[in-house]
């Protein structure tokens, strides 16, 4: 993950493009991951770390209703969460990452472990979100959710470029 990482920052410095994060099931790993980089500092501002739903809303923005009729579990919801941080934080590019990590489904969308939304916001095409199906345990889920995350950043980035 650290190549990923790197090349992503390398990237992000040349282009002169700030990053930002917003995390749910990864946990920060996304975060951990850029400032793992020597020099990441020249490009990454922040994250916002908000497990639980009232905290999407109350530091990123998501609509409540929205938390309360559907879960934190979908497109929507990660949209606004890389808008959100991508506003809060000032930065050129967000990611945001939400999700059911396992082992039990999530209790308001029903959404099995496995299901993760990873949204982009400031890339050349406007906020894209994409929907993956991840195979594994827990530990594996989040790893590679973080590792999607990444890629996403990267892709967002070179359409800016």
């Amino acid at each position: 993950m650290n190549e990923e990482a790197s090349a992503l920052v390398q990237a992000a410095r040349g282009a002169n493009i700030t990053l930002g994060v917003a995390e749910s099931l990864t946990g920060g790993d996304v975060a951990s991951a850029l400032v793992s980089v020597p020099g990441a500092s020249a490009v990454f501002r922040g994250g916002v770390i908000a497990y639980d739903s009232m905290l999407k809303h109350d530091l990123l923005g998501v609509d409540a209703a929205m938390l309360a009729s559907s879960g934190a579990v979908s497109a929507e919801v990660a949209i606004a969460m890389a808008e959100g941080a991508q506003q809060r934080l000032g930065v050129d590019l967000a990611v945001a990452t939400t999700g059911v990590a396992g082992p039990d489904p999530d209790p308001v969308s029903g959404a099995s472990p496995g299901v993760v939304f990873i949204a982009v916001a400031g890339g050349g095409l406007g906020t894209l979100v994409r929907e993956l199906a991840l195979d594994g345990d827990r530990a594996e889920i989040r790893q590679r959710a973080t590792r999607a995350a990444l890629q996403a950043l990267r892709d967002g980035l070179a359409t800016r470029e």
